[in-house]
């Protein structure tokens, strides 16, 4: 469901957006998620604010380098609610340079109901929150084949949270994906028990380059309620249940 969502708002945000030279479709789009705006995962009595970047870097054939940033604001309060506001270019539909609004995510078990906001136009698309019945999908990682090697690393502090961390190395034997050599990737995770999020992502990929995202300027305050409740003047359309809120 909240992939129909995010159509429908990329595209009344292109079609308020006067055309230019060069423009880009949606292949190839990600969505940047932190735990924070993960639907069905309720983590109480942890409440933060902070923001997350991700930053890519790939090196071309002819040694030109591709960098680019993405920087996504999360916050959770002791209840577990949680917002995300993410700019449309990281949901990959434009360059993260484009001058495109932000979307905003809402999760609130409470209630018992997600939100994503438009605030441009002042809309919003509700949904029935679901309970997850699994351990989420943490925030980085690609889908890999191959021989996956994991291996726990010693701990460290990052961001000032102590960290568990975990490395998967994999290695994709030649001709499995049209490779004339074996490709091999790299995944690092930094998790926090503390405060029961992924803090630090590093991931090497000679296919696609190298990603490190970053939870940053992290504030364990209490977030303002405000936050993670729509607007009195906003309209809000009612999508029902379904299984968007598994995503």
């Amino acid at each position: 469901m909240y992939r129909w969502i995010l159509i429908g708002l990329m595209a009344a945000s292109m079609a308020a957006q006067p055309s230019g030279r060069g423009g880009r479709g949606f292949g190839g789009g990600r969505f940047l998620g932190a735990e924070a705006g993960m639907p069905g995962r309720v983590v109480k009595n942890a409440p933060y604010s902070a923001e997350l970047v991700t930053e890519t870097t790939q090196t071309l054939a002819d040694g030109n380098r591709i960098h680019q940033t993405i920087t996504v604001h999360v916050y959770r309060d002791s209840e577990g609610r949680t917002r995300t506001e993410e700019p449309l270019s990281g949901l990959g539909a434009l360059a993260p340079n484009s001058n495109f609004p932000v979307v905003v995510f809402i999760h609130d078990p409470v209630a018992g109901a997600n939100y994503a906001l438009n605030p441009r136009n002042k809309t919003a698309t509700k949904s029935a929150w679901m309970p997850r019945n699994r351990g989420g999908r943490d925030f980085g990682g690609r889908g890999r084949a191959g021989t996956a090697k994991p291996e726990s690393l010693p701990g460290k502090t990052v961001e000032g949270l102590a960290a568990e961390g975990t490395r998967v190395t994999t290695v994709i034997p030649a001709g499995q994906v049209g490779n004339e050599q074996p490709i091999q990737t790299v995944l690092e995770r930094w998790y926090s028990p503390d405060l029961q999020v992924v803090l630090l992502v590093k991931q090497s990929d000679p296919r696609v380059g190298e990603t490190v995202t970053r939870l940053v300027n992290i504030s364990r305050a209490e977030p303002p309620r405000s936050l993670f409740e729509v607007p009195a003047d906003y309209k809000v359309a009612d999508a029902g249940r379904g299984r968007g809120a598994e995503r």
